[in-house]
């Protein structure tokens, strides 16, 4: 079993073997959002054989109706309720500084800018709620159509992907590792976390 925030083995003959898997991004989107980004993703059926309900938001419907959890963790933070959605994020150059913004404010603010360690980055937030962080090297954003295309304060275009921002004149800024998280889980990991709220 595998701390998946960690990335590193808690359970099993791999545990206590300093074993530690890198960060990788994420993105938490609408299968129908994807599915437009994206028009060739195969997906698994959902014919398992199985007689279960697999429905968007069945499984844990009752679970994400209330803020109780349903296992232990050794401390909570009241900054945020337990389930409230954060963007997490933790750079390998600066493993000591981990990051938690709330999912409310990013969608509030669609281009955010902020720094870990030496790392200037933007999260960029699309209309479906998807939140993509891009190294930004000091490139400021004066537009984005929460969809494909940022503009820049030098008015050249960039186009969203899910491994970089690609500017018309070829330059490149790259994806960085983040995940859509509960904010007691984040915290549970990482309580020494900054938050921005």
């Amino acid at each position: 079993m595998w701390n998946t925030f960690l990335g590193q083995p808690v359970i099993g003959e791999l545990a206590g073997k300093d074993i530690r898997l890198p960060h990788r991004y994420v993105v938490t989107t609408t299968w129908i959002e994807w599915k437009r980004r994206h028009p060739g993703t195969k997906v698994l059926s959902l014919n398992t054989g199985y007689n279960r309900n697999y429905n968007e938001g069945i499984a844990y419907q009752q679970y994400f109706a209330t803020d109780d959890l349903m296992f232990n963790v050794p401390k909570l933070d009241r900054r945020l309720n337990n389930k409230s959605e954060i963007l997490g994020l933790i750079f390998n150059h600066s493993p000591e500084k981990p990051l938690a913004i709330e999912g409310n404010y990013l969608a509030e603010n669609p281009i955010y800018y902020d720094k870990i360690g030496d790392m200037e980055f933007v999260a960029l937030t699309d209309k479906s709620g998807a939140i993509r962080v891009y190294e930004n090297n000091g490139i400021r954003f004066q537009a984005w159509d929460q969809d494909t295309t940022v503009i820049d304060e030098n008015n050249i275009s960039w186009i969203l992907s899910e491994s970089n921002l690609e500017s018309e004149n070829g330059s490149t800024l790259l994806r960085l590792p983040a995940n859509r998280a509960f904010w007691f889980g984040w915290f549970s990991a990482y309580p020494h976390t900054r938050l921005v709220k």
